[in-house]
Parts: C-alpha cells; structure tokens; sequence
C-alpha cells in the first residue's frame, strides 16, 4: 500500500530504519546477563481497556491502553508487543480511528515480530506474521514467513505450522483482510 504522494522510496527507507533498529534491539537484549523472563503484566490493563470500550468510556480505555503498552515495553517480550498493536486496533475501532491506529499497530506488530524471532518463539513470529496479515501489509508477511521457516527448520511439525500461516495469508490477501485466526 503506498500513501498518495509519499514517495515509495521514503516508505521503504522507513521500513528499513524500522528494521534495523528491531535488530539492535534484538541484539542487546541478547547480550544482556539474565534472559527476560516471562511477564503479563499487560494483560490487566489491557483487560481494563476491553470493559472500558465495552462501557464507550474512551478516557478510561485510552488510559488503560497506555498502562498496556508501558507494560508490554517494560516486559521485554513480543507478547506484550502483539498485545498492545490489538490494543490499539480495538481502541481504533472504538473511536472510528483505525486508519490513525494502524501505523501505531504496525509499529508494534514489528517489535513483536523481531522479538520474537530474537527469542526464537515460532509461535509469536507466526503470531506477529498473521497481524500483518489482517493489515494488508505483504512485504511484512513475506518477511515474517522467512523467519518462520528458518526457526521450523528441518521440524516436520513446525514446517506443518508455518504452511497453515502462509495459506491463511494468502487467503486473506485474496480476500482483501480476515479476521484474527489462531494457530
């Protein structure tokens, strides 16, 4: 998708900015002494945010999606990342702002994605790979699915796992987007 009078090349050299520092940060977090342990403290706040929308309280779910991602960023972990871009998706659509939201989302679902690979988690790069999906953004899916089949390797099983992810991306991008679809 190219935004009307943004030259492609600016997008990409965006992307590849965007790229780069994810690796770094995958790299530092590799290099650090204790390994980052697992950490939910996103999901509270983020459940706070479900009941808030659930009311329409937009304060209250604007306040708690910003608790989510403090959460998710202090967590290290590309589960909270993942988390905090269906956060602000889900605000997105609460308030009518969803085209404000996906870039937000875009940028998180990429920390995610690179996280994950960085912690060699098959299931978040697929995670990560299939939000991409669901926004329409194939150079990311394409590129989530490399790093998908160097982690399955030679795992029948895992191969079996990113097979079902790439035909449900293609189906999605047949039909214009889907909706969330576990593994």
């Amino acid at each position: 998708m190219v935004i009307e009078g943004v030259p492609r090349v600016f997008i990409y050299a965006v992307l590849a900015a965007a790229t780069l520092l994810a690796a770094l940060e995958v790299t530092v977090a590799r290099g650090s002494a204790s390994a980052p342990k697992a950490d939910t403290t996103w999901t509270s706040p983020e459940r706070d945010m479900d009941q808030a929308i659930g009311r329409d309280d937009v304060a209250s779910a604007v306040t708690a999606r910003n608790e989510a991602y403090r959460a998710a960023i202090a967590s290290r972990r590309w589960e909270g990342f993942l988390a905090a871009g269906d956060a602000i998706l889900r605000l997105g659509d609460m308030t009518q702002s969803r085209s404000t939201a996906e870039p937000e989302a875009r940028r998180l679902y990429l920390s995610a994605l690179f996280r994950a690979h960085g912690q060699q988690s098959l299931d978040g790069v697929l995670l990560a790979t299939e939000a991409f999906s669901r926004l329409g953004d194939r150079d990311v899916v394409e590129q989530g699915l490399r790093m998908a089949r160097d982690l399955a390797g030679s795992d029948p099983e895992a191969q079996a796992r990113v097979r079902l992810v790439e035909d449900r991306s293609s189906r999605s991008a047949a039909a214009g987007g889907a909706g969330r679809q576990g593994l």
